[in-house]
């Protein structure tokens, strides 16, 4: 896909996510790969609904700025998802409301956060690790990341936000948006004494759909 391509859907995303009410104000940020190798970049302090796309923070292959403005100050989580998931095309970190929610709540699952509802929260999201709080920007986070050595793809920040990494831009959406949903599911069914998927439910799906669960 061309550069410009990528920056008009990177500005198309963040605006639908923002329109949704998935991050507020200038919250949230995304980062997608280039051909070359290289990130195009949400900038710091600009809300995700008015993003102009020639002024995307621009990274060449070696991780250095090359153009546009200056880039979130979550540079370093983002980069932690690439060194760690050589599969990764995109990141997408939100502050949607009911992942901080569940992000927050004591009983809350740290090496299984989103509980396993539905199928498609295991085929899109896969288990969701809760890391600890750290001070947004902090370079702490990142190493949190790396110490998970590439087996989630999927993160919520204690206190902050959910993080997600996948292919490419489009699949990092999808599942940004089913782990808020299955957030906004977990919430709701809080005390009813729901049933989750069944241990040889999430063995089907995850064979059929080759999802990393373990």
């Amino acid at each position: 896909m061309s550069e410009n391509r990528l920056r008009e859907d990177l500005c198309f995303w963040a605006k639908s996510l923002f329109d949704r009410g998935l991050t507020g104000g200038a919250s949230g940020n995304i980062s997608v790969r280039t051909e070359d190798g290289g990130l195009l970049v949400t900038p710091t302090g600009v809300s995700m609904g008015r993003l102009d796309p020639a002024r995307l923070s621009r990274f060449d292959a070696g991780g250095r700025l090359i153009s546009g403005d200056p880039p979130t100050k979550e540079m370093p989580l983002h980069a932690a998802f690439y060194e760690t998931r050589q599969s990764a095309g995109a990141v997408v970190h939100l502050h949607s409301t009911h992942s901080v929610a569940l992000s927050i709540l004591p009983d809350t699952d740290p090496d299984n956060a989103i509980p396993p509802l539905t199928a498609y929260a295991v085929m899109r999201v896969g288990k969701v690790a809760l890391l600890p709080f750290y001070v947004p920007g902090d370079a702490a986070m990142a190493e949190a990341i790396r110490g998970l050595a590439g087996r989630r793809a999927s993160v919520l920040l204690a206190n902050h936000g959910p993080v997600v990494a996948a292919k490419d831009l489009e699949a990092a959406v999808f599942a940004m948006e089913e782990l808020e949903e299955t957030a906004k599911l977990a919430l709701i069914l809080r005390g009813t004494g729901a049933r989750p998927l069944e241990a040889g439910q999430i063995a089907q799906v995850v064979r059929k759909f080759e999802v990393d669960w373990d």
